[in-house]
């Protein structure tokens, strides 16, 4: 049950409409403005590889900044308190800067158009193949997402049928993707992005003000929930009761390393973003230049999910018909007046629509370079890969509708999201890392790893945890403990295989493995790219040491 059923609406008028049709105009602006710089099919998928590091930064934090962020994080921060914390400051920065300072060399400089790619060269087609097929299954299943958390927003507050939200959506990102490809998602990302602020900002300043500032929300929160609920580390000793589930043990090993990793060095919907940029220097900082807004989000997420946790307590209950995933679209209805409120719903569709359009453009990439042109039909003019990756954008858009239901069995759909990636995203870390540091790890041990992995994380998942074989207190405690299986597994199952078949030929792992270099990496620096503010080692730990030190207002 949602907001819907609940009987709440926003009272909408003619200035909210305005504003949504002046945004879904710029979007079909840019698609057509994009559209001209594509020529090839290299421009399709990789912008040409030519935009800067600032774009490329902040359209890889706007591709993460959608269902899984805005109504995923809020949901959290109402079911969980402020451990959701930890999913930013250990669950995103390290792996984030990870990625930009270790494996964008080797990413970038082998000139791989996309992850699964990596693979091909590091083990062979086997691998290739196999986490190809993985990837789209889970592109296709996270759009889904984004559409189904924006038709229940659309049709709670603007009285829109769920499929009409659902149609809508994906044609417009349907067009603008097939219009401009790359180019045309990324840059109406960064449109996006500020969108998303314009719209969360005013929110959370009038949340605040509604519950008596800080002061008053920890108060509240403290007195109903405990003292723990308020605090990042508090309760989370191996064997302490807290209502996330885990403990600081699978809290860093299965969110900070497992399913962080995992994800931010992976999944291509990210890393797209970077392998997009004009040269090697702008691609490393990518990643890093998005750390640093990335780990401030919290106080415009997380916040308003604690916020509609006061105004709402039953909020997550089943007496309240409101779903933890109801707690944006609450203070919505609740707080914000017109003009204000076109923008926040403005803001939500566009952050909808921006994590839908990293992961269709992502698919499009993968489906038709690394299954299409790599298995069904080689050999072709590159004009005929370009129109396949038009066609193969429809049918991720459409796929991407089927799918959106799915996510209507989760009340919380950040639990459904970090399942997904426990499934999918772990074990091809496992795989990558191993890969990318053992120069003996075999072609057949990538693939059983990355099977392995995957079918162990089900089993845990779907077995022990789901048919009560073991007790774990919360999906997210169960999806931590899956995350942890999995890389276990997969890296078990690679070090035991290894020693029995034969590696690569040493010559064949040049810029693929950990201490050989690439041709691509000996590119001369562009002008401007030496100057210490670029440099990717102090933005990197920089990111790090700022994580860090935000944990201490919430662990004193």
């Amino acid at each position: 049950m949602h907001l819907l059923a609940a009987g709440l609406r926003l009272p909408t008028n003619a200035l909210d409409y305005t504003i949504l049709i002046l945004y879904f105009a710029v979007v079909l602006g840019v698609g057509f403005a994009a559209r001209r710089s594509v020529k090839t099919s290299l421009d399709f998928f990789l912008s040409g590889r030519s935009l800067p590091a600032w774009v490329t930064g902040l359209a890889f934090v706007a591709a993460n900044l959608g269902a899984l962020e805005i109504l995923g994080m809020a949901a959290n921060g109402a079911q969980y308190g402020v451990y959701t914390v930890h999913w930013y400051w250990v669950g995103a920065i390290p792996a984030m800067v990870f990625l930009g300072l270790v494996m964008m060399p080797f990413y970038y400089g082998s000139k791989v158009r996309s992850v699964p790619e990596f693979l091909l060269h590091r083990y062979g087609p086997s691998s290739h193949l196999l986490s190809s097929i993985i990837f789209s299954v889970a592109s296709v299943l996270i759009a889904g997402v984004n559409l189904y958390a924006m038709a229940i927003v659309v049709e709670a507050l603007l009285g829109w049928p769920q499929w009409v939200a659902i149609v809508v959506a994906g044609l417009f990102v349907l067009a603008y993707i097939t219009l401009g490809g790359l180019s045309s998602a990324i840059y109406n990302e960064v449109l996006q992005f500020f969108v998303i602020l314009a719209a969360l900002i005013p929110l959370t300043v009038v949340g605040l003000r509604r519950v008596g500032g800080f002061g008053g929300l920890k108060d509240s929160l403290e007195a109903s929930h405990g003292r723990n609920f308020t605090s990042a580390w508090g309760g989370t000793g191996i064997g302490s009761d807290n209502p996330l589930g885990a403990n600081w043990l699978t809290i860093v090993l299965g969110l900070g390393f497992c399913l962080s990793f995992g994800y931010w060095t992976t999944n291509f919907a990210e890393v797209q973003r970077a392998l997009s940029a004009k040269n090697l220097s702008a691609a490393q900082r990518t990643p890093l230049i998005a750390a640093f807004p990335k780990m401030f989000i919290p106080l415009i997420v997380v916040v308003p999910g604690l916020i509609a946790l006061v105004i709402a307590p039953k909020i997550g209950s089943t007496k309240s018909g409101l779903q933890y995933n109801d707690a944006i679209p609450l203070l919505m209805s609740e707080l914000l007046p017109n003009g204000v409120l076109g923008v926040a719903v403005t803001g939500l569709l566009a952050a909808f629509m921006a994590g839908m359009a990293a992961n269709v453009s992502s698919f499009n990439t993968v489906f038709t370079n690394d299954i299409w042109r790599a298995y069904v039909r080689k050999g072709r003019r590159d004009d005929y890969y370009l129109l396949t990756g038009r066609v193969v954008t429809a049918i991720g858009v459409l796929a991407g509708m089927g799918t959106a239901f799915i996510a209507s069995s989760f009340s919380n759909i950040m639990n459904y999201l970090q399942t997904l990636f426990s499934f999918f995203n772990v074990p091809l870390f496992c795989v990558f890392i191993i890969g990318m540091f053992w120069r003996r790890a075999t072609a057949p041990a990538g693939f059983w790893g990355l099977l392995s992995g995957t079918v162990a994380a089900m089993i845990n998942y779907f077995w022990f945890y789901k048919e009560g074989v073991i007790s774990i207190p919360s999906d997210q405690g169960a999806n931590f403990v899956s995350a942890i299986v999995a890389f276990v597994v997969g890296g078990v199952v690679m070090v035991a295989i290894t020693p029995f078949t034969k590696p690569k030929p040493e010559q064949s792992l040049a810029g693929l493995v950990y201490g050989t270099t690439a041709p691509g990496l000996a590119e001369p620096a562009a002008p401007g790219d030496e100057a210490w503010y670029r440099r990717p080692a102090l933005l990197g730990w920089s990111a790090i040491v700022l994580a860090a030190l935000c944990y201490i207002p919430f662990s004193l």
